[in-house]
């Protein structure tokens, strides 16, 4: 939902109509899509057995036969997935009717509803430049944007690292996500009480805490005779990134985005329970690089969290260039990639007479992701799909937890049928 509400408000900010369409879930969350037009819809969810088979089925089916009616009116140019069964019928709608279709994946791996219509929408946006499950045959319409972060993150990156020497506090913070992480809760206080003592009374924690763990957290920084803040909800999270040296987090899409963005070093703990394993293969590339140490959470001790702190800022010069290293792994400019991409579903040659000049950019032919080169290069034994060149844009516009935008007159989709 946060790379759909920052799409969805750069192509507002465009001049492009948009529109979202998601389920109740979707639109419980706080403080996104305030000023987007918003459609709720079925979704479905394959689990449970046959019976939660036939329920997901109907709920598709409802969602599907709502979104094309919604597009009849709509006139949508492109229809916009980020993954998750809620962007499922809204897709399947519009490849029924024949309009644009492109999928975002913000994980290192291609999740479940974005692998199934993969080799059927137009353009595939990935956030890393290698992704699992992706097939090497979609390369030619795969094209590595990142993912979204907020403009207070931004400049995070454009500012310098905070000074860290002998003489200076170490700032820490611990994050677990939005409802904190139990792990990180029990371990990172008992690490940070194996420190040098010299190192231990720099340490300045921020750490976010579920409700229930909060008590004995703080109990255990006193004893320690650590300086620690804790809370359940980081309400200004930028402001407390800027000023941290160091991070210890989870490894989902949005924290490795935000920390390579800032270039802030980190120790991540990738969730074991995530699909697909997801949260190992987000980490893979930063921890590469030598901006993040990784470490599989059934290797998660206090011994071997101190260890890693004790490396990475042992020397100050090693969490500097950790930090730099971070900030190359860093897309800052994803919103505006995606954007652009999403553009060019809509260009025809009066657009680009017309819209490019007042843009100052030179004319281009039609079509999606004109000037956008995708060359297929061997990376470690893998495929790596690396762009050479932007993508062109102009449009209206939906999202889909799915996003349409106005209606490209294309013919109708050959894969008709499914639901």
């Amino acid at each position: 939902m946060v790379p759909a509400h920052a799409l969805a408000g750069e192509l507002a900010r465009r001049g492009h109509r948009v529109a979202l369409v998601t389920d109740e879930r979707g639109k419980r969350i706080p403080g996104l899509f305030g000023d987007i037009e918003t459609h709720v819809m079925p979704a479905g969810r394959v689990a449970g057995g046959p019976l939660g088979w036939l329920k997901a089925w109907l709920g598709i089916r409802a969602g599907r036969e709502m979104a094309r009616r919604l597009y009849r009116d709509f006139k949508p140019t492109a229809v916009v997935g980020f993954g998750g069964y809620p962007a499922l019928p809204a897709l399947l709608a519009a490849l029924d009717l024949g309009i644009a279709t492109a999928v975002h994946e913000q994980n290192a791996v291609l999740g479940r509803v974005n692998r199934l219509l993969s080799g059927r929408v137009d353009a595939i946006a990935t956030a890393y430049p290698h992704v699992q499950r992706l097939k090497a045959k979609f390369a030619g319409k795969t094209h590595l944007v990142g993912n979204p972060v907020r403009e207070e993150v931004k400049a995070i990156g454009r500012a310098r690292f905070p000074d860290f020497g002998e003489g200076t506090p170490l700032r820490l913070l611990v994050t677990g996500g939005s409802q904190g992480a139990a792990i990180l809760s029990s371990v990172v206080p008992a690490g940070l009480g194996l420190l040098p003592e010299r190192l231990r009374a720099r340490l300045r924690v921020v750490q976010q805490c579920r409700p229930e763990d909060i008590d004995a957290v703080r109990a255990d920084y006193q004893k320690l005779g650590i300086d620690a803040e804790l809370t359940t909800y980081l309400e200004d999270l930028p402001a407390v990134l800027a000023s941290s040296h160091l991070v210890i987090a989870r490894a989902g899409a949005s924290t490795i985005a935000e920390l390579t963005v800032a270039g802030r070093p980190a120790i991540l703990v990738p969730l074991p329970s995530a699909m697909d394993d997801h949260q190992t293969a987000n980490a893979h590339e930063m921890a590469i690089e030598g901006g993040a140490r990784a470490i599989p959470q059934s290797q998660f001790t206090p011994e071997r969290l101190s260890t890693e702190i004790m490396r990475l800022t042992g020397d100050p010069e090693a969490l500097i260039a950790a930090a730099a290293h971070a900030k190359q792994c860093g897309r800052p400019l994803a919103t505006k990639d995606l954007a652009d991409l999403v553009e060019s579903f809509g260009r025809t040659p009066v657009m680009d007479a017309i819209g490019d000049d007042q843009r100052g950019k030179p004319a281009v032919a039609p079509g999606l992701a004109t000037g956008a080169a995708t060359k297929i290069l061997p990376w470690k034994g893998r495929w790596l799909a690396q762009r050479d060149g932007g993508v062109s844009p102009s449009v209206e516009d939906t999202l889909s937890s799915a996003i349409p935008l106005h209606r490209l007159r294309r013919p109708p989709s050959p894969c008709r049928g499914g639901f």
